[in-house]
């Protein structure tokens, strides 16, 4: 069976379950603990493919990528991935999950670069400007990427606007060649 497949249809009973027990915004935080921790970690998954490693240590590791203090949903959850064997799809169900909330909760996932940190009033106007446009709300990542000189660089869903000094350079450069 497909791996896409699987951890939607997880990841869909997860969400299901997380509504009905009221902790859908803690099992998203737990959900993007673990995604992340996969993605700084890659050793996670070789470790969770191991068939030598038992169950329980499989739990212990999963509980702690989740980031330690997790819900009693998140731990029901992990017991049964690992019961049904499916812990080779845990990353994507994670980040189905991720997905799935973000989609019922009308949540866009943007970046903000800037070649210095930005205040928090900037931060804000950046943000009402997507929530305005989206008539959502949206998760800003910001990164301070000193290599773009000056201006900003706002990414969200397939949306691009690059107001940063270097790409207006490269462009000028580009004119006089």
């Amino acid at each position: 069976m497909d791996l896409g497949v699987i951890s939607v249809r997880y990841a869909r009973a997860l969400l299901k379950a997380s509504a009905e027990a009221k902790v859908m915004e803690q099992v998203y935080a737990e959900m993007q603990v673990l995604a992340e921790n996969y993605i700084k970690a890659p050793e996670l998954r070789r470790t969770m493919d191991n068939p030598m490693l038992s169950p329980e240590k499989k739990a212990a590791l999963l509980k702690a990528a989740c980031g330690g203090d997790v819900c009693e949903l998140t731990l029901r959850f992990i017991d049964l991935v690992l019961k049904e064997g499916r812990e080779k799809a845990v990353q994507f169900i994670a980040n189905s999950y991720i997905t799935l909330y973000r989609q019922q909760m009308n949540i866009t996932s943007g970046k903000l670069t800037t070649a210095v940190p930005v205040s928090s009033t900037i931060e804000e106007k950046m943000r009402s400007v997507v929530n305005s446009r989206t008539n959502g709300t949206v998760e800003f990542k910001i990164e301070v990427d000193p290599e773009i000189i000056g201006g900003f660089v706002l990414e969200y869903d397939t949306y691009r606007m690059d107001q940063s000094v270097k790409t207006q350079l490269n462009n000028i450069l580009k004119k006089l060649n």
